[in-house]
């Protein structure tokens, strides 16, 4: 398979190690630095591009590779209040697009655990549910794209929970979440059960970012040559 990475930090470079050791070829490599070699005719050398870059760039980006019909897999965070544009134009190209907030297939099958863990408290008003996620200082939004992820199967599946907060909040309506930013932290994300009884909690806790690239390489490999809307639930079969 041929890859084109767009976004060519600490990720882009994780997933090319991955890549690479998989058999696979890096045919194009996209930063800050070399945007103007962002092309139509350069990145169809390519069976798929890769995009892990800001919510500065990513829509724009991710427009791109649907314009010039290279199915895209995208992990940038921040920027999905165009997430409806996309889709429009993805939809209109018969273009492909695989969107994930963590592409690391321990955190997908924590998306799944959390979801049936929030339909079974449901009826517990007793135990307020709240969140702890801990990124690297590098991480540019809060909360992550993951914490939001778990946030809405959440207030999904729990009908007194009304929204999620970034920070604290006196409402009992509110799914408080908190985010710290400390070096060196790939990722962990605590959903917490607390009642004056007792406390249940669930953890993924990221050891390295090859949990993610792995994960990234794994999409990719699914997109090449479809067409379609997925998320990572398509990639693994959940």
């Amino acid at each position: 398979m041929k890859i084109a990475l767009i976004g060519y930090g600490k990720m882009g470079k994780a997933i090319e190690e991955i890549a690479l050791a998989k058999g696979h070829e890096i045919v194009l490599k996209i930063d800050v630095q070399n945007s103007h070699e962002f092309t139509q005719e350069n990145i169809q050398k390519a069976d798929v591009a890769i995009e892990f870059t800001g919510p500065h760039s990513a829509f724009e980006n991710v427009m791109k590779c649907i314009q010039f019909g290279i199915p895209v897999v995208s992990g940038s965070t921040g920027w999905l209040e165009k997430w409806e544009e996309v889709q429009a134009a993805c939809q209109a190209k018969n273009g492909c697009i695989i969107y994930s907030s963590n592409y690391s297939i321990g955190v997908n099958l924590f998306f799944e655990v959390n979801k049936q863990l929030a339909k079974l408290m449901e009826p517990y008003s007793d135990y307020d549910v709240s969140m702890v996620e801990l990124h690297h200082t590098e991480k540019k939004d809060a909360p992550s794209g993951t914490a939001i992820s778990l946030a809405e199967q959440i207030l999904s599946n729990i009908g007194r929970k009304k929204q999620w907060v970034n920070g604290p909040s006196l409402s009992p309506n509110d799914l408080v979440i908190t985010s710290e930013r400390i070096d060196p932290a790939p990722g962990t994300h605590t959903v917490t059960y607390s009642s004056s009884i007792d406390t249940i909690e669930i953890t993924h806790t990221a050891h390295t970012r090859k949990g993610f690239a792995s994960g990234a390489v794994l999409a990719a490999a699914f997109a090449k040559q479809k067409s379609g809307i997925f998320t990572m639930k398509d990639v693994l079969g959940l």
